[in-house]
Protein backbone atom coordinates (compact mmCIF):
# COMPACT_ATOMS: atom_id res chain seq x y z
CA UNK A 1 0.00 0.00 0.00
CA UNK A 2 1.05 3.57 -1.01
CA UNK A 3 -2.00 5.57 0.99
CA UNK A 4 -0.40 8.72 2.38
CA UNK A 5 2.26 8.36 -0.04
CA UNK A 6 3.31 10.95 -2.33
CA UNK A 7 3.17 9.55 -6.26
CA UNK A 8 5.06 10.10 -9.42
CA UNK A 9 7.51 9.01 -10.89
CA UNK A 10 9.83 6.76 -8.99
CA UNK A 11 12.91 7.28 -7.35
CA UNK A 12 16.37 6.61 -9.50
CA UNK A 13 18.27 4.78 -6.60
CA UNK A 14 21.66 3.01 -7.08
CA UNK A 15 20.35 -0.21 -6.18
CA UNK A 16 17.29 -1.60 -6.55
CA UNK A 17 14.27 -1.54 -4.03
CA UNK A 18 13.03 -4.29 -2.18
CA UNK A 19 10.16 -6.55 -4.31
CA UNK A 20 6.57 -5.55 -2.85
CA UNK A 21 7.77 -2.67 -1.06
CA UNK A 22 6.31 0.74 -1.25
CA UNK A 23 8.75 2.66 -3.81
CA UNK A 24 10.74 5.69 -1.94
CA UNK A 25 10.00 9.35 -3.02
CA UNK A 26 11.98 11.30 -6.01
CA UNK A 27 15.14 12.69 -5.04
CA UNK A 28 15.54 16.43 -5.77
CA UNK A 29 16.65 17.64 -9.50
CA UNK A 30 19.89 17.62 -8.11
CA UNK A 31 20.31 14.22 -7.27
CA UNK A 32 18.00 13.04 -10.21
CA UNK A 33 19.26 11.35 -13.40
CA UNK A 34 18.09 12.32 -16.37
CA UNK A 35 16.16 10.47 -18.91
CA UNK A 36 17.56 9.48 -22.14
CA UNK A 37 16.29 11.26 -25.67
CA UNK A 38 13.07 10.51 -26.66
CA UNK A 39 12.49 8.81 -29.76
CA UNK A 40 10.69 10.09 -32.49
CA UNK A 41 6.76 9.81 -31.71
CA UNK A 42 5.84 9.01 -35.89
CA UNK A 43 7.38 6.12 -35.26
CA UNK A 44 4.35 4.73 -33.67
CA UNK A 45 5.92 3.34 -30.51
CA UNK A 46 4.36 3.21 -27.22
CA UNK A 47 5.50 5.71 -25.14
CA UNK A 48 7.34 4.05 -22.12
CA UNK A 49 8.33 5.32 -18.96
CA UNK A 50 12.16 6.19 -18.72
CA UNK A 51 14.35 3.11 -17.18
CA UNK A 52 16.80 3.90 -15.17
CA UNK A 53 20.18 2.26 -16.84
CA UNK A 54 21.68 1.50 -13.58
CA UNK A 55 18.74 -0.41 -11.74
CA UNK A 56 16.78 -1.59 -14.70
CA UNK A 57 13.54 -1.23 -12.67
CA UNK A 58 10.47 -2.06 -14.28
CA UNK A 59 8.43 1.77 -15.65
CA UNK A 60 6.24 2.96 -13.21
CA UNK A 61 2.64 3.34 -14.57
CA UNK A 62 1.37 6.22 -16.27
CA UNK A 63 -1.47 8.55 -14.40
CA UNK A 64 -4.79 8.69 -16.37
CA UNK A 65 -5.28 11.73 -17.90
CA UNK A 66 -7.67 13.43 -15.32
CA UNK A 67 -5.83 13.10 -12.45
CA UNK A 68 -4.70 16.10 -11.18
CA UNK A 69 -1.63 17.74 -11.29
CA UNK A 70 -0.72 17.71 -7.73
CA UNK A 71 3.09 16.38 -8.30
CA UNK A 72 5.22 18.66 -7.01
CA UNK A 73 7.31 21.02 -8.85
CA UNK A 74 11.26 19.81 -9.93
CA UNK A 75 13.16 20.57 -7.11
CA UNK A 76 10.36 20.97 -4.09
CA UNK A 77 10.70 18.69 -1.52
CA UNK A 78 8.01 16.21 -0.93
CA UNK A 79 7.62 16.64 2.66
CA UNK A 80 9.02 18.46 5.32
CA UNK A 81 12.56 18.06 6.64
CA UNK A 82 12.86 15.21 9.28
CA UNK A 83 14.12 16.43 12.01
CA UNK A 84 15.35 12.80 12.82
CA UNK A 85 17.00 11.90 9.53
CA UNK A 86 20.43 10.28 10.06
CA UNK A 87 22.89 11.85 6.83
CA UNK A 88 22.77 11.16 4.23
CA UNK A 89 19.11 9.84 4.05
CA UNK A 90 17.78 11.94 6.50
CA UNK A 91 15.74 13.97 3.42
CA UNK A 92 13.19 11.54 1.86
CA UNK A 93 11.26 10.73 5.32
CA UNK A 94 11.11 7.61 7.76
CA UNK A 95 9.40 5.50 4.58
CA UNK A 96 12.29 5.51 2.71
CA UNK A 97 14.12 2.26 3.05
CA UNK A 98 18.01 3.12 3.10
CA UNK A 99 19.66 1.08 0.14
CA UNK A 100 21.22 -2.19 1.32
CA UNK A 101 24.54 -1.69 -0.90
CA UNK A 102 25.79 1.89 -2.03
CA UNK A 103 27.44 1.07 -4.78
CA UNK A 104 30.51 3.65 -6.63
CA UNK A 105 29.04 4.98 -9.83
CA UNK A 106 30.82 4.40 -13.10
CA UNK A 107 32.57 7.12 -14.76
CA UNK A 108 30.41 8.22 -17.68
CA UNK A 109 31.76 6.29 -20.38
CA UNK A 110 33.78 3.30 -18.51
CA UNK A 111 33.43 0.19 -20.34
CA UNK A 112 31.65 -2.76 -18.68
CA UNK A 113 32.21 -6.24 -18.89
CA UNK A 114 29.33 -8.46 -20.28
CA UNK A 115 27.82 -10.61 -17.99
CA UNK A 116 29.75 -14.03 -17.05
CA UNK A 117 28.22 -16.68 -19.11
CA UNK A 118 27.32 -19.05 -16.51
CA UNK A 119 25.33 -21.38 -15.60
CA UNK A 120 21.70 -21.16 -14.41
CA UNK A 121 21.96 -22.43 -10.84
CA UNK A 122 21.04 -25.51 -12.60
CA UNK A 123 24.23 -26.53 -14.19
CA UNK A 124 23.04 -25.66 -17.90
CA UNK A 125 25.23 -23.12 -19.27
CA UNK A 126 23.92 -19.91 -20.31
CA UNK A 127 25.58 -18.05 -22.99
CA UNK A 128 26.53 -14.23 -22.50
CA UNK A 129 24.90 -11.48 -25.00
CA UNK A 130 27.39 -10.62 -27.56
CA UNK A 131 25.17 -7.96 -29.27
CA UNK A 132 26.34 -5.75 -26.96
CA UNK A 133 30.29 -5.81 -25.81
CA UNK A 134 30.15 -1.97 -23.72
CA UNK A 135 27.80 -0.07 -22.19
CA UNK A 136 28.16 3.64 -22.65
CA UNK A 137 26.15 6.55 -20.47
CA UNK A 138 23.90 8.47 -22.95
CA UNK A 139 24.83 12.17 -22.37
CA UNK A 140 22.66 13.83 -19.77
CA UNK A 141 19.41 15.12 -21.16
CA UNK A 142 17.86 18.68 -20.04
CA UNK A 143 15.77 18.75 -16.86
CA UNK A 144 12.25 17.76 -17.81
CA UNK A 145 8.63 18.46 -15.56
CA UNK A 146 8.04 14.95 -13.49
CA UNK A 147 4.76 14.86 -15.38
CA UNK A 148 5.92 15.32 -18.86
CA UNK A 149 8.68 13.27 -18.34
CA UNK A 150 6.13 11.04 -17.10
CA UNK A 151 3.96 10.68 -21.01
CA UNK A 152 7.07 11.28 -22.81
CA UNK A 153 7.97 8.44 -25.02
CA UNK A 154 11.63 6.31 -24.78
CA UNK A 155 14.17 8.03 -26.93
CA UNK A 156 15.96 4.24 -26.97
CA UNK A 157 15.11 0.86 -26.05
CA UNK A 158 15.44 -0.38 -22.62
CA UNK A 159 19.46 -0.72 -22.18
CA UNK A 160 20.27 -4.61 -20.85
CA UNK A 161 19.93 -4.92 -17.24
CA UNK A 162 23.19 -4.31 -14.85
CA UNK A 163 22.15 -8.18 -12.76
CA UNK A 164 24.78 -7.52 -9.84
CA UNK A 165 27.38 -6.14 -11.46
CA UNK A 166 30.13 -4.85 -9.58
CA UNK A 167 32.39 -3.02 -10.86
CA UNK A 168 34.85 -2.92 -7.59
CA UNK A 169 35.00 -6.78 -7.08
CA UNK A 170 36.46 -10.04 -8.91
CA UNK A 171 34.84 -11.64 -11.84
CA UNK A 172 33.00 -14.43 -10.57
CA UNK A 173 34.15 -17.78 -11.82
CA UNK A 174 32.39 -21.36 -12.70
CA UNK A 175 31.49 -23.20 -9.84
CA UNK A 176 32.61 -26.44 -11.01
CA UNK A 177 31.30 -28.77 -8.19
CA UNK A 178 27.95 -27.03 -8.57
CA UNK A 179 25.52 -30.22 -9.20
CA UNK A 180 23.35 -30.24 -11.88
CA UNK A 181 20.37 -32.04 -13.55
CA UNK A 182 20.84 -35.92 -13.95
CA UNK A 183 21.77 -36.61 -17.34
CA UNK A 184 19.25 -38.48 -18.92
CA UNK A 185 21.10 -41.91 -20.04
CA UNK A 186 21.57 -42.34 -15.95
CA UNK A 187 25.27 -42.11 -16.57
CA UNK A 188 25.43 -39.84 -13.42
CA UNK A 189 23.92 -42.93 -11.40
CA UNK A 190 26.44 -45.26 -12.88
CA UNK A 191 29.14 -42.98 -11.92
CA UNK A 192 27.81 -42.52 -8.43
CA UNK A 193 27.90 -46.17 -8.03
CA UNK A 194 31.28 -47.26 -9.07
CA UNK A 195 32.57 -44.31 -6.99
CA UNK A 196 30.89 -46.06 -3.81
CA UNK A 197 32.29 -49.63 -4.99
CA UNK A 198 35.87 -48.05 -5.87
CA UNK A 199 35.47 -46.47 -1.52
CA UNK A 200 34.16 -49.68 -0.29
CA UNK A 201 36.64 -51.73 -2.07
CA UNK A 202 39.72 -49.48 -0.69
CA UNK A 203 38.61 -49.25 2.54
CA UNK A 204 38.82 -53.06 2.88
CA UNK A 205 42.37 -53.29 1.29
CA UNK A 206 42.67 -50.31 3.85
CA UNK A 207 41.46 -51.83 6.83
CA UNK A 208 43.62 -55.55 5.53
CA UNK A 209 46.94 -53.79 5.56
CA UNK A 210 46.36 -51.62 8.78
CA UNK A 211 45.27 -55.27 10.33
CA UNK A 212 48.36 -56.82 9.11
CA UNK A 213 50.64 -54.12 10.33
CA UNK A 214 48.87 -54.22 13.70
CA UNK A 215 49.24 -57.79 13.88
CA UNK A 216 52.90 -57.68 13.09
CA UNK A 217 53.52 -54.87 15.71
CA UNK A 218 51.68 -56.44 18.36
CA UNK A 219 53.59 -59.84 17.82
CA UNK A 220 56.94 -58.50 17.59
CA UNK A 221 56.62 -55.16 19.54
CA UNK A 222 57.28 -52.88 16.56
CA UNK A 223 58.25 -52.43 12.97
CA UNK A 224 61.74 -53.00 13.85
CA UNK A 225 63.40 -54.95 16.31
CA UNK A 226 64.72 -53.47 19.26
CA UNK A 227 68.37 -54.96 20.33
CA UNK A 228 69.49 -54.39 23.79
CA UNK A 229 73.07 -53.53 24.72
CA UNK A 230 74.88 -56.76 26.32
CA UNK A 231 78.51 -56.55 27.23
CA UNK A 232 80.10 -58.95 24.88
CA UNK A 233 83.45 -59.07 26.39
CA UNK A 234 84.58 -63.41 27.15
CA UNK A 235 84.44 -63.89 31.23
CA UNK A 236 87.12 -65.83 31.19
CA UNK A 237 88.09 -68.27 33.57
CA UNK A 238 87.72 -67.97 37.04
CA UNK A 239 90.48 -67.79 39.79
CA UNK A 240 90.66 -71.36 41.26
CA UNK A 241 90.36 -70.44 45.02
CA UNK A 242 86.82 -68.93 43.96
CA UNK A 243 83.59 -70.45 44.58
CA UNK A 244 82.92 -70.69 40.65
CA UNK A 245 86.81 -72.51 40.36
CA UNK A 246 85.96 -74.36 43.35
CA UNK A 247 82.97 -76.11 42.17
CA UNK A 248 84.45 -76.36 39.13
CA UNK A 249 86.95 -78.76 40.53
CA UNK A 250 84.47 -80.11 42.90
CA UNK A 251 81.93 -81.08 41.19
CA UNK A 252 83.23 -83.94 38.98
CA UNK A 253 83.52 -85.85 41.75
CA UNK A 254 80.38 -85.32 43.83
CA UNK A 255 77.40 -87.99 43.21
CA UNK A 256 74.06 -88.33 44.48
CA UNK A 257 72.36 -91.39 45.47
CA UNK A 258 69.09 -92.35 45.08
CA UNK A 259 68.18 -95.33 47.79
CA UNK A 260 65.21 -97.54 47.64
CA UNK A 261 64.16 -100.20 50.38
CA UNK A 262 61.04 -102.31 51.76
CA UNK A 263 59.70 -99.42 53.95
CA UNK A 264 61.17 -96.39 53.09
CA UNK A 265 63.48 -94.65 50.51
CA UNK A 266 65.20 -91.77 50.44
CA UNK A 267 68.40 -88.98 48.64
CA UNK A 268 71.66 -88.68 49.65
CA UNK A 269 75.28 -87.39 48.07
CA UNK A 270 78.24 -88.58 48.63
CA UNK A 271 81.89 -87.88 47.08
CA UNK A 272 84.24 -90.64 45.10
CA UNK A 273 87.48 -91.61 47.27
CA UNK A 274 89.28 -93.46 44.39
CA UNK A 275 89.34 -94.42 40.76
CA UNK A 276 88.18 -98.48 41.76
CA UNK A 277 84.72 -96.80 42.72
CA UNK A 278 84.57 -96.26 46.42
CA UNK A 279 82.18 -93.39 47.64
CA UNK A 280 81.96 -92.06 50.95
CA UNK A 281 78.78 -90.83 52.06
CA UNK A 282 76.40 -91.15 55.70
CA UNK A 283 75.12 -94.00 57.10
CA UNK A 284 71.53 -92.74 57.36
CA UNK A 285 71.70 -92.29 53.57
CA UNK A 286 71.89 -95.91 52.92
CA UNK A 287 70.28 -97.25 55.88
CA UNK A 288 66.47 -97.30 53.84
CA UNK A 289 67.82 -99.60 51.46
CA UNK A 290 68.24 -101.94 54.73
CA UNK A 291 69.70 -105.37 53.45
CA UNK A 292 68.02 -105.92 50.29
CA UNK A 293 67.32 -102.66 49.06
CA UNK A 294 68.60 -101.16 45.69
CA UNK A 295 71.12 -97.95 45.55
CA UNK A 296 71.50 -95.73 42.60
CA UNK A 297 74.51 -93.47 41.58
CA UNK A 298 73.93 -90.66 39.56
CA UNK A 299 76.94 -88.49 38.48
CA UNK A 300 77.49 -85.09 37.62
CA UNK A 301 77.67 -85.39 34.16
CA UNK A 302 74.07 -87.45 34.71
CA UNK A 303 75.78 -90.94 34.26
CA UNK A 304 73.96 -93.53 36.44
CA UNK A 305 75.04 -96.90 38.05
CA UNK A 306 73.56 -99.27 40.52
CA UNK A 307 76.08 -99.20 44.08
CA UNK A 308 76.36 -102.02 46.80
CA UNK A 309 77.27 -101.37 50.62
CA UNK A 310 81.25 -101.71 51.42
CA UNK A 311 80.07 -101.17 54.72
CA UNK A 312 78.59 -98.97 57.57
CA UNK A 313 79.01 -97.66 60.57
CA UNK A 314 76.06 -96.06 62.75
CA UNK A 315 78.47 -94.49 65.77
CA UNK A 316 80.20 -92.18 63.04
CA UNK A 317 77.49 -92.28 60.81
CA UNK A 318 79.25 -93.25 58.27
CA UNK A 319 79.02 -95.17 54.93
CA UNK A 320 81.28 -96.53 52.06
CA UNK A 321 79.37 -98.04 48.89
CA UNK A 322 80.78 -99.20 45.80
CA UNK A 323 80.23 -99.04 41.92
CA UNK A 324 80.95 -101.31 39.40
CA UNK A 325 81.60 -101.25 35.38
CA UNK A 326 82.82 -97.40 36.00
CA UNK A 327 85.79 -96.16 34.39
CA UNK A 328 87.32 -92.46 34.24
CA UNK A 329 86.22 -91.66 37.98
CA UNK A 330 87.87 -88.71 39.50
CA UNK A 331 88.25 -88.74 43.23
CA UNK A 332 88.38 -85.97 45.47
CA UNK A 333 91.30 -84.59 47.21
CA UNK A 334 90.97 -84.79 51.55
CA UNK A 335 92.59 -81.95 52.97
CA UNK A 336 93.63 -81.54 57.11
CA UNK A 337 90.64 -80.78 59.29
CA UNK A 338 92.89 -79.80 61.88
CA UNK A 339 94.45 -77.19 60.59
CA UNK A 340 91.15 -75.51 59.67
CA UNK A 341 90.46 -72.38 61.47
CA UNK A 342 87.27 -70.37 62.52
CA UNK A 343 86.22 -67.89 59.82
CA UNK A 344 87.83 -69.89 56.85
CA UNK A 345 85.79 -69.98 53.16
CA UNK A 346 84.07 -73.41 52.37
CA UNK A 347 81.44 -74.18 49.57
CA UNK A 348 79.50 -76.90 50.54
CA UNK A 349 78.02 -79.38 47.39
CA UNK A 350 75.11 -81.32 47.28
CA UNK A 351 71.27 -82.68 46.00
CA UNK A 352 69.39 -80.96 48.59
CA UNK A 353 65.77 -82.24 47.93
CA UNK A 354 66.78 -83.61 45.22
CA UNK A 355 68.70 -80.75 43.42
CA UNK A 356 71.46 -82.44 42.62
CA UNK A 357 75.09 -80.35 41.70
CA UNK A 358 73.65 -77.66 43.69
CA UNK A 359 76.51 -75.49 45.79
CA UNK A 360 76.21 -73.39 48.72
CA UNK A 361 79.12 -71.23 50.34
CA UNK A 362 80.24 -69.83 53.54
CA UNK A 363 82.51 -69.78 56.39
CA UNK A 364 83.59 -72.10 59.25
CA UNK A 365 81.14 -70.76 62.22
CA UNK A 366 82.82 -73.57 65.09
CA UNK A 367 84.92 -76.10 65.36
CA UNK A 368 84.82 -79.32 67.62
CA UNK A 369 80.56 -78.86 68.31
CA UNK A 370 79.66 -81.91 70.23
CA UNK A 371 76.89 -82.84 68.24
CA UNK A 372 74.76 -86.48 68.71
CA UNK A 373 72.62 -87.71 65.64
CA UNK A 374 69.99 -90.67 65.18
CA UNK A 375 68.71 -92.06 67.71
CA UNK A 376 65.28 -92.92 66.07
CA UNK A 377 65.40 -96.78 67.13
CA UNK A 378 65.16 -95.74 70.67
CA UNK A 379 67.91 -98.19 71.97
CA UNK A 380 70.41 -95.55 71.26
CA UNK A 381 72.22 -98.31 69.34
CA UNK A 382 71.85 -95.49 66.09
CA UNK A 383 73.10 -92.70 67.83
CA UNK A 384 76.50 -90.85 66.15
CA UNK A 385 78.81 -88.37 68.34
CA UNK A 386 80.25 -86.11 66.46
CA UNK A 387 82.81 -83.86 67.01
CA UNK A 388 81.63 -81.49 64.61
CA UNK A 389 82.76 -78.59 62.27
CA UNK A 390 80.07 -76.35 62.25
CA UNK A 391 79.49 -73.97 58.91
CA UNK A 392 76.84 -71.32 57.71
CA UNK A 393 77.35 -72.51 54.40
CA UNK A 394 73.31 -73.87 53.91
CA UNK A 395 72.90 -77.49 54.46
CA UNK A 396 69.58 -78.72 53.59
CA UNK A 397 67.46 -82.56 53.55
CA UNK A 398 69.59 -84.63 50.54
CA UNK A 399 73.07 -82.09 51.01
CA UNK A 400 73.71 -85.64 53.69
CA UNK A 401 77.21 -87.56 52.76
CA UNK A 402 78.02 -84.41 50.14
CA UNK A 403 82.12 -82.61 50.71
CA UNK A 404 82.73 -79.60 52.52
CA UNK A 405 85.62 -78.14 50.63
CA UNK A 406 87.99 -75.41 51.59
CA UNK A 407 89.52 -72.68 48.58
CA UNK A 408 91.80 -75.79 47.36
CA UNK A 409 88.75 -77.93 46.94
CA UNK A 410 89.73 -80.46 49.21
CA UNK A 411 87.99 -82.40 51.10
CA UNK A 412 87.52 -80.99 54.99
CA UNK A 413 84.05 -82.31 56.21
CA UNK A 414 81.41 -84.64 55.38
CA UNK A 415 77.85 -82.86 55.38
CA UNK A 416 76.06 -84.75 58.20
CA UNK A 417 73.88 -82.93 60.29
CA UNK A 418 71.75 -79.55 60.97
CA UNK A 419 70.25 -77.51 63.58
CA UNK A 420 66.42 -76.74 62.30
CA UNK A 421 64.42 -74.39 63.83
CA UNK A 422 61.72 -76.13 66.34
CA UNK A 423 58.76 -74.82 63.91
CA UNK A 424 60.57 -77.31 61.00
CA UNK A 425 60.85 -79.95 62.97
CA UNK A 426 60.20 -83.39 61.31
CA UNK A 427 58.08 -84.23 64.53
CA UNK A 428 55.39 -82.00 63.01
CA UNK A 429 55.25 -83.74 59.92
CA UNK A 430 57.72 -81.70 57.08
CA UNK A 431 61.63 -81.48 56.64
CA UNK A 432 63.60 -78.54 58.17
CA UNK A 433 65.62 -76.16 56.03
CA UNK A 434 68.99 -74.56 56.85
CA UNK A 435 68.86 -71.95 59.29
CA UNK A 436 72.70 -71.53 59.08
CA UNK A 437 73.69 -74.18 61.93
CA UNK A 438 74.91 -77.19 59.38
CA UNK A 439 77.71 -79.56 60.80
CA UNK A 440 80.28 -82.12 59.12
CA UNK A 441 82.35 -84.75 59.95
CA UNK A 442 85.86 -83.68 59.98
CA UNK A 443 87.61 -85.49 57.32
CA UNK A 444 90.20 -86.69 59.65
CA UNK A 445 87.85 -88.61 61.34
CA UNK A 446 86.09 -89.55 57.71
CA UNK A 447 89.25 -90.78 56.37
CA UNK A 448 89.55 -93.15 59.32
CA UNK A 449 86.49 -94.85 59.35
CA UNK A 450 86.08 -95.11 55.79
CA UNK A 451 89.66 -96.82 55.73
CA UNK A 452 88.64 -99.21 58.03
CA UNK A 453 85.18 -99.99 55.94
CA UNK A 454 87.00 -100.28 53.13
CA UNK A 455 89.38 -102.76 54.54
CA UNK A 456 87.23 -104.92 56.55
CA UNK A 457 84.07 -103.93 56.73
CA UNK A 458 83.77 -102.60 59.87
CA UNK A 459 85.06 -99.92 61.79
CA UNK A 460 86.56 -99.77 65.70
CA UNK A 461 85.41 -97.35 68.11
CA UNK A 462 87.97 -95.59 70.79
CA UNK A 463 86.33 -96.96 74.34
CA UNK A 464 87.80 -95.66 78.21
CA UNK A 465 85.87 -98.79 79.13
CA UNK A 466 83.05 -97.03 81.72
CA UNK A 467 78.88 -96.54 81.46
CA UNK A 468 78.36 -93.09 82.06
CA UNK A 469 75.13 -91.89 83.92
CA UNK A 470 73.61 -90.04 80.96
CA UNK A 471 70.78 -88.46 83.17
CA UNK A 472 72.92 -86.26 85.22
CA UNK A 473 72.55 -82.84 85.24
CA UNK A 474 75.91 -81.81 86.92
CA UNK A 475 78.62 -80.62 85.07
CA UNK A 476 80.21 -82.90 84.05
CA UNK A 477 80.37 -86.56 82.98
CA UNK A 478 79.58 -89.02 85.95
CA UNK A 479 79.99 -93.06 85.58
CA UNK A 480 77.24 -94.53 86.56
CA UNK A 481 76.66 -96.03 89.89
CA UNK A 482 77.62 -99.79 91.08
CA UNK A 483 74.75 -102.23 91.96
CA UNK A 484 74.83 -105.60 93.36
CA UNK A 485 76.74 -107.53 90.98
CA UNK A 486 77.80 -105.58 88.35
CA UNK A 487 80.14 -102.09 88.32
CA UNK A 488 80.01 -99.57 85.62
CA UNK A 489 83.90 -100.01 85.30
CA UNK A 490 84.80 -102.83 82.71
CA UNK A 491 86.98 -105.48 84.38
CA UNK A 492 91.24 -104.78 83.08
CA UNK A 493 89.45 -102.32 80.89
CA UNK A 494 91.69 -98.66 80.18
CA UNK A 495 89.35 -96.63 83.32
CA UNK A 496 89.81 -99.76 85.48
CA UNK A 497 93.17 -99.90 84.85
CA UNK A 498 93.76 -96.24 85.24
CA UNK A 499 91.98 -96.47 88.85
CA UNK A 500 88.66 -94.62 87.26
CA UNK A 501 85.95 -95.82 90.20
CA UNK A 502 82.11 -95.72 90.38
CA UNK A 503 80.12 -92.30 90.81
CA UNK A 504 83.21 -90.30 89.48
CA UNK A 505 82.57 -86.96 87.51
CA UNK A 506 85.10 -86.47 84.20
CA UNK A 507 85.30 -82.71 84.27
CA UNK A 508 88.01 -82.57 81.67
CA UNK A 509 89.97 -84.01 78.78
CA UNK A 510 93.20 -83.07 77.92
CA UNK A 511 92.71 -79.61 79.59
CA UNK A 512 89.22 -79.12 78.00
CA UNK A 513 85.82 -78.76 79.89
CA UNK A 514 83.36 -81.28 79.76
CA UNK A 515 79.89 -80.71 80.44
CA UNK A 516 78.48 -83.51 79.76
CA UNK A 517 78.37 -87.25 79.05
CA UNK A 518 77.57 -86.84 75.05
CA UNK A 519 80.58 -84.60 74.98
CA UNK A 520 82.92 -86.85 76.47
CA UNK A 521 81.78 -89.69 74.12
CA UNK A 522 82.35 -87.43 70.99
CA UNK A 523 86.09 -86.14 72.40
CA UNK A 524 86.95 -90.07 72.81
CA UNK A 525 85.64 -90.78 69.52
CA UNK A 526 87.74 -87.82 68.07
CA UNK A 527 90.39 -90.25 69.00
CA UNK A 528 91.89 -93.33 67.55
CA UNK A 529 92.33 -96.76 69.78
CA UNK A 530 95.91 -96.72 71.44
CA UNK A 531 95.85 -93.02 72.24
CA UNK A 532 96.55 -91.27 75.70
CA UNK A 533 94.35 -88.94 77.32
CA UNK A 534 94.45 -87.13 80.40
CA UNK A 535 91.65 -87.02 82.34
CA UNK A 536 90.57 -84.68 85.75
CA UNK A 537 88.32 -86.43 87.68
CA UNK A 538 86.45 -85.23 90.72
CA UNK A 539 86.16 -87.60 93.56
CA UNK A 540 84.12 -86.84 96.74
CA UNK A 541 85.06 -83.23 96.55
CA UNK A 542 88.65 -83.41 95.20
CA UNK A 543 90.10 -82.95 91.81
CA UNK A 544 92.18 -85.89 90.32
CA UNK A 545 94.78 -86.09 87.13
CA UNK A 546 94.24 -89.36 85.74
CA UNK A 547 96.20 -90.32 82.12
CA UNK A 548 94.49 -93.67 80.41
CA UNK A 549 95.33 -95.36 76.75
CA UNK A 550 92.17 -95.20 74.57
CA UNK A 551 91.13 -99.64 73.92
CA UNK A 552 88.88 -100.06 70.57
CA UNK A 553 85.72 -101.79 70.29
CA UNK A 554 83.77 -103.19 66.88
CA UNK A 555 81.13 -100.71 66.32
CA UNK A 556 77.55 -101.77 64.43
Amino acid sequence: MDDGKPTGPRAKWWSRPTPGSAAPPEPSVEDAVPAPDSPDPAAGEAPETAVSPITAEPPACPAPDDAPDTAPRAGQPLHEPDPYGTPPYGGPGPWAPAPPVQRPTPAHGTPVPPPYAGTNGAGISVAPDHTTTTQTFPPPAPPQHPQEAAHAPAAHPPAPQWQSYDPWGAPRQPLVTQPGPPLPDGRRKNRRGAMLVGALLLALVAGGIGGGIGAYIERNGGLTSIELPQDERDGGGRAPDSVAGIAASALPSVVTLHVSGATESGTGTGFVLDDRGHILTNNHVVAPAGSSGEITVTFSGGETATAEVVGKDSGYDLAVVKVSGVSGLKPLPLGNSDNVRVGDPVVAIGAPFDLSNTVTSGIISAKDRPITAGGEKGDGSDVSYVNALQTDAPINPGNSGGPLVDTDAHVIGINSAIRAADSGSAGEGGQAGSIGLGFAIPINQGKQVAEELINTGKATHPVIGVTLDMKYNGDGAKVGGSTEGSSPVTADGPADKAGIEADDVITEVDGERVHSGEELIVKIRSHRPGDRLDLTVTRGGKDLSITLTLGSATGT
